[in-house]
């Protein structure tokens, strides 16, 4: 419910469908697929290197573990 009144002016289909409209008027569709395909490869690299940096947590815990046991 809260969601639903901080966009006020999305609630009804219509509304969204003018939205995709009017961006497609001004961005042209050519351009939409190019940035929709630069914005998938930008999200799927955050992702690795979000992925990435947990394992790196996780290696760091696991050597702080380790280490402290052997003294």
């Amino acid at each position: 419910m809260r969601y639903l009144l901080a966009m006020p002016f999305l609630r009804e289909p219509s509304h969204i469908l003018l939205l995709l409209l009017v961006v497609i008027i001004l961005f042209g569709a050519k351009r939409l697929p190019d940035s929709a395909r630069s914005l998938g490869r930008s999200l799927r690299i955050f992702k690795s290197e979000m992925k990435d940096m947990k394992n790196d947590d996780k290696n760091e815990n696991k050597d702080d573990t380790d280490g402290s046991a052997a003294r």
